[in-house]
């Protein structure tokens, strides 16, 4: 197995995507690291829409309103790239902070409206803008048509869909399933951070969103809503939030909508764990 093109700067990484074939597709991934299967699923979905597929793993300081989390969060180098050799040929961008902000770097202003002042806009200040901000910088890097994110962060993905049809960018941003662990936890970064009997305990959040897609057919969101936290306050989780939205404002329902979604941030120990899913198809 060869090893991969690994890139630290802006001009080198450039320089071999200008090398490329001028028809040739590029699918974009955009990772922190501490790689998972999860991620690999993401990869693969992109050399089957395109020839090159960057992924880059670069942990952004400008997304964690709390510098203890930022600490902690996984680096992994070393294992990632191995990890991904198995996906593929894959291009990596692994950036230090000063080629991704350089000195002359002007911070992006983009109003997001309520997608940045519900659900995780309320508990993580400032993170949506520092999503915004490095997402746009990678996009105006790599110039990729495909863009993949894993709907597990759903805020998110509807935070870039937006900016890329506000600021007009020539790139598709394409929503993936959220893959999970046979338990139904979502698989995420974070899970690392668990012990063994967390991750047990972290099965709880799923169990929910089950419990909640039983109710559906008799009863009204605010009534299924009311029913979930019940459910899921008898686990030894800390529920941060529990809402069910429409998918495209992300706003509280009181009447189902199609897509509706079920959204949960929680605390498993000290870890902050985040899921979602559909109710209604």
């Amino acid at each position: 197995m060869k090893d991969l093109e690994v890139f630290s700067t802006v001009r080198s990484l450039r320089e071999r995507l200008e090398s490329k074939p001028k028809d040739a597709k590029v699918a974009f991934v955009a990772t922190m690291g501490a790689l998972h299967h999860g991620h690999i699923a993401l990869v693969k979905e992109g050399f089957s829409m395109a020839e090159t597929v960057v992924v880059s793993i670069f942990v952004n300081p400008s997304q964690f309103n709390n510098p203890e989390d930022l600490e902690k969060y996984p680096r992994s180098l070393e294992q990632d790239i191995e990890l991904l050799k198995a996906a593929g040929d894959v291009i990596v961008f692994a950036p230090p902070v000063e080629e991704v902000y350089p000195a002359e770097y002007q911070e992006l202003e983009l109003d997001l409206g309520n997608l940045e002042t519900v659900m995780e806009g309320t508990f993580r200040p400032g993170h949506f803008k520092g999503v915004v901000n490095v997402v746009k910088r990678f996009f105006d890097i790599i110039e990729p048509d495909y863009a993949l994110f894993g709907m597990k962060d759903f805020q998110q993905l509807s935070v870039i869909q937006f900016m890329v049809e506000t600021l007009r960018v020539p790139v598709e941003v394409v929503g993936c399933e959220t893959v999970r662990e046979p338990s139904g936890l979502a698989s995420s970064s974070r899970n690392k951070r668990l012990s063994e009997s967390e991750l047990k305990d972290a099965e709880y959040i799923f169990k929910t969103i089950s419990h909640a897609r039983s109710l559906v057919q008799d009863q009204t969101p605010v009534e299924v809503r009311a029913s979930a936290i019940a459910y899921h306050e008898e686990s030894p989780l800390k529920l941060e939030y529990l809402e069910i939205v429409d998918p495209r404002t992300l706003m509280p329902i009181e009447e189902w909508v199609e897509g509706a979604r079920i959204c949960i941030a929680a605390f498993c120990g000290g870890v902050r764990l985040i899921d979602n899913a559909a109710l209604i198809e």
